[in-house]
């Protein structure tokens, strides 16, 4: 009997270790895996990347009903302001077809197709009344126009601009804005990844992003894109929240952007922490020197920034030449 108690034991202690080891093996391995993830940065947060492309969706995905809230917050209203200086620094053309990244709600396609009628000879109507078409049939198009493309008289097309965004929500906003402002052409819509563009080479005029490339996850591979897409002698053009040199400014700008925002987040919108997010991602961007000489390692020449309200935001161009 004492002998098969001491068996017993001896079982018991084997089992033991045994656990004890798969446990300590399994623990082991998670942390190698875990470390094995590349990091990066939600706001103040450190995140693998994997995790911050999900939770920027889902921030942008609470927040597309009232985008334009949400940023008149963020600037207290003179972001509006901002993209009309935007538009007409950039000064498209009739023949200028643009690709819009980040723009959703088409804030900036809207002024693209406003400033193309108004600046030109030529009297565009984007409504094209004669389509006996609903609106969301002629919007919502998947396939970007292709730049080079011709009408039936083998002129050259019209003005256009696709809109691209990874967050169909805010496309959904930006469609729902078109059909009710009678816009029906000179529009696509395009979801997708700024980062990996479905998008042949050389093929648009211009490429605009208003405040949206600091949520990217890779910053650098977004500028590569950018300049793959452009034609030789296209333009990028960036507006993004920047940083602010004058010590004054910068305290009421600190104040305001992590006391004042959030609260009016949750006020308004009924978010506290997809405003203190956005506020965040504008301290962790690079600063306007940073963010040129990447541009410049993305080979873009001519590169230049114009400072916007003292640095509050800032407006980078470059070329593809």
């Amino acid at each position: 009997m004492a002998n098969r108690m001491r068996t017993v034991h001896k079982q018991l202690n084997c089992f033991k270790s045994l656990f004890v080891t798969c446990r300590y093996v399994s623990s082991h391995d998670s942390q190698r895996f875990n470390q094995s993830k590349t990091e990066t940065h939600f706001g103040y947060q450190t995140v693998v990347e994997d995790e911050k492309e999900e939770r920027v969706y889902e921030v942008f995905k609470n927040v597309a009903d009232k985008y334009d809230l949400m940023n008149d917050v963020m600037s207290a209203g003179v972001h509006r302001l901002w993209k009309d200086y935007f538009m007409s620094r950039l000064a498209p053309t009739s023949e200028t077809n643009l690709l819009d990244v980040a723009g959703g709600t088409g804030d900036i396609a809207f002024r693209f197709l406003n400033y193309v009628k108004s600046s030109t000879a030529e009297a565009y109507d984007f409504s094209d009344s004669k389509l006996d078409l609903d609106a969301d049939d002629v919007v919502v198009d998947q396939e970007p126009e292709k730049p080079d493309a011709v009408n039936s008289m083998g002129s050259v097309a019209k003005p256009h601009v696709t809109v691209l965004d990874i967050n169909q929500n805010m496309l959904d906003v930006g469609k729902k804005r078109a059909k009710e402002s009678g816009i029906h052409k000179g529009m696509s819509w395009l979801c997708a990844n700024a980062e990996k563009l479905p998008i042949p080479d050389n093929s648009y005029d211009a490429y605009t992003i208003a405040f949206g490339i600091r949520n990217c996850t890779h910053v650098d591979r977004v500028l590569t894109e950018a300049y793959r897409v452009l034609r030789p002698g296209g333009r990028f053009m960036c507006l993004e929240f920047s940083h602010v040199e004058n010590p004054v400014l910068r305290r009421f700008y600190d104040t305001y952007s992590f006391e004042v925002i959030p609260v009016m987040g949750k006020l308004i919108a009924g978010d506290w922490k997809s405003y203190q997010y956005l506020v965040e991602s504008i301290r962790k961007f690079p600063n306007q020197e940073d963010f040129k000489l990447m541009l410049e390692d993305a080979e873009f020449k001519m590169v230049s920034y114009e400072n916007l309200t003292l640095g509050v935001a800032a407006i980078h161009s470059g070329f593809k030449l």
